[in-house]
């Protein structure tokens, strides 16, 4: 029981066959009371009640502060504190260069970056005040191969921006042990690549992943896990890779 006690709130976590379902999942199995939130409130509730009646689902656009500061006065309001805080929610779109539109920019990267830094902002005064706590942040492998299969060129800056924030977080909220650490998926089956994959562009994509084959929503849920608990309470600032070794470098 690796978060008894502590509380995790999640953002993006409705999806049935999410990242962020599954690190609900996984860590409600491993004792933590969750705050899932979601664009959609009934969604979110309806995902909290899967895990259990201890769970709460929270209406939040994560590109929105006060909506982000709301959130963060109903988790702790339920839960006493808030431990851990998961910033998952994100959205693609596959799109090349010189197809990205002003809208097209807006979207993604207000979703994708600006929802981590919102988010960070409306907890980490909380998380101050008991001592500390974790953030972890999603990225992707998008973001250091300069690219990825169901990205545009502004998910990979976005992605790459996480990576920057979360470094510059780590920095600065250390003294205050609040650690902040990122994820970097590879190519994770999702409903985000469900149905959009041939049999052989899988095939394809296979041979360049030393553990031959697609990552799964646990798979990344195992290691945001690890970065919630204690096991991992002399690391901050890192980027932790789930790719089966798509991108492997130094």
């Amino acid at each position: 029981m690796l978060l008894k006690g502590k509380a995790v709130v999640i953002s993006g976590a409705a999806s049935p066959r999410g990242i962020g379902r599954s690190t609900a999942t996984l860590m409600a199995e491993q004792g933590a009371r969750i705050a899932i939130l979601d664009l959609d409130e009934e969604q979110a509730r309806d995902a909290a009640a899967s895990l259990g009646p201890e769970h709460m689902g929270i209406a939040c656009n994560v590109a929105d502060l006060d909506a982000c500061k709301r959130a963060a006065a109903e988790a702790t309001e339920a839960f006493g504190r808030v431990e851990v805080l998961c910033n998952i929610a994100g959205i693609t779109q596959p799109v090349k260069t010189l197809d990205i539109g002003p809208a097209d920019w807006d979207r993604i990267l207000d979703v994708n970056l600006r929802g981590v830094l919102y988010l960070s902002q409306a907890f980490i005064p909380h998380m101050r005040e008991n001592g500390g706590g974790s953030i972890i942040c999603m990225s992707s492998v998008s973001a250091q191969r300069g690219g990825g299969i169901f990205g545009g060129p502004h998910y990979s800056a976005a992605k790459a921006g996480v990576l920057g924030l979360a470094k510059a977080m780590a920095r600065e909220f250390g003294p205050d042990r609040i650690r902040v650490n990122c994820v970097t998926p590879g190519l994770i089956q999702t409903d985000i690549t469900g149905g959009k994959l041939t049999d052989a562009m899988r095939a394809d994509i296979i041979k360049g992943i030393p553990l031959s084959r697609l990552g799964e929503a646990r798979d990344v849920a195992g290691a945001y896990l690890f970065l919630a608990s204690d096991l991992a309470s002399y690391i901050t600032g890192a980027v932790i890779d789930v790719n089966g070794g798509m991108l492997i470098h130094g």
